[in-house]
């Protein structure tokens, strides 16, 4: 049999990504079982798993063992979908629709989806703890603090990175500007893409080398590596905004203009935007060519991000 296919590799990986989110997602039940629908309405609702994706393959890359980069992997994309809900929310973006079904809140209210979110960030942190309980025990004293150590750097990764200092900042200044009428700037631009966007993917790439022992050099250069492909992919997502196929997206195109949020686009005109987006691909691939292992995979998941078209 001949080698598998990009996109072969990325569908068995999205689907191990997909069976590793089912295993920690709690059924509903219980007088707060409808909180509980509207989170596995949100987490089982489509979506690429690129942030769980990133995480194994580098954890893979360094030569990581056993099941303890699982939690992890739930617990990135509870983060980004809970940041999915509180987005689409009338407050914020006002979506009705996301991968071409209809949002959390559209279905179950604002109130309860507003409490789903809530439930899938503190989910999180509940999730990504059981780690510990994944040291395997056959493992020599040293080999286990070894890995108690990195569950630690990885959880302060995560959760710094899904805050104030990342994508919550992000969103933060993005509202903030939104709803008051400031002046977006360059600055304030690339602020919120660099933090709303790029740290959970920063989040991905060194929390995944974290634990499968990247030394601080390589996560200094992970975390470079995020950046440039975090913004190049929130650019992309501004440029699809103008001239997607609403089929492909899922969603309404046109809705950053309708509502008259300043993007990358808008700012700097869509040549500009297309030329800067490639440009920030191919320094995040030249930065991951640098790397130690095996990276042709990633190679090939961050510059496909330059051509998607969802």
């Amino acid at each position: 049999m001949g080698q598998k296919s990009f996109s072969e590799e990325l569908k068995e990986k999205a689907a191990f990504a997909e069976a590793v989110l089912k295993k920690y997602t709690p059924s509903p039940g219980g007088f707060a079982g409808r909180v509980l629908e509207a989170v596995e309405y949100s987490v089982s609702s489509g979506g690429k798993h690129l942030r769980p994706v990133i995480m194994k393959e580098v954890f893979d890359m360094y030569g990581g063992k056993g099941e303890v980069i699982e939690p992890f992997m739930a617990a990135i994309e509870f983060i980004h979908n809970y940041s999915l809900i509180h987005d689409d929310l009338p407050a914020m973006d006002n979506d009705m629709y996301r991968r071409g079904k209809k949002t959390t809140h559209a279905v179950y209210g604002e109130g309860i989806a507003t409490l789903a979110g809530d439930c899938l960030l503190n989910l999180s942190f509940e999730t990504a703890m059981k780690a510990f309980d994944l040291i395997p025990e056959e493992a020599s004293e040293k080999e286990r603090e070894i890995l108690r150590s990195r569950i630690i750097d990885a959880l302060r990764v995560l959760f710094d990175k899904s805050g104030m200092n990342g994508m919550l900042g992000g969103q933060s200044a993005d509202v903030d500007a939104e709803k008051r009428g400031l002046e977006v700037d360059g600055d304030r631009l690339i602020y919120v893409h660099e933090n709303k966007t790029a740290a959970l993917i920063e989040a991905a790439l060194v929390t995944g080398g974290i634990l499968g022992g990247a030394k601080e050099e390589d996560r200094e250069k992970l975390f470079k590596i995020g950046s440039d492909t975090g913004i190049a992919f929130q650019i992309k997502d501004d440029i699809l905004d103008v001239t997607g196929d609403e089929a492909k997206l899922g969603k309404h195109v046109g809705s950053d203009s309708e509502n008259g949020k300043v993007t990358y686009v808008t700012l700097y005109g869509l040549e500009k935007a297309e030329k800067d987006q490639r440009e920030l691909s191919l320094s995040a691939v030249e930065k991951l060519d640098s790397l130690a292992g095996d990276s042709a995979f990633l190679r090939e998941l961050i510059s496909s991000l330059v051509d998607r078209e969802s």
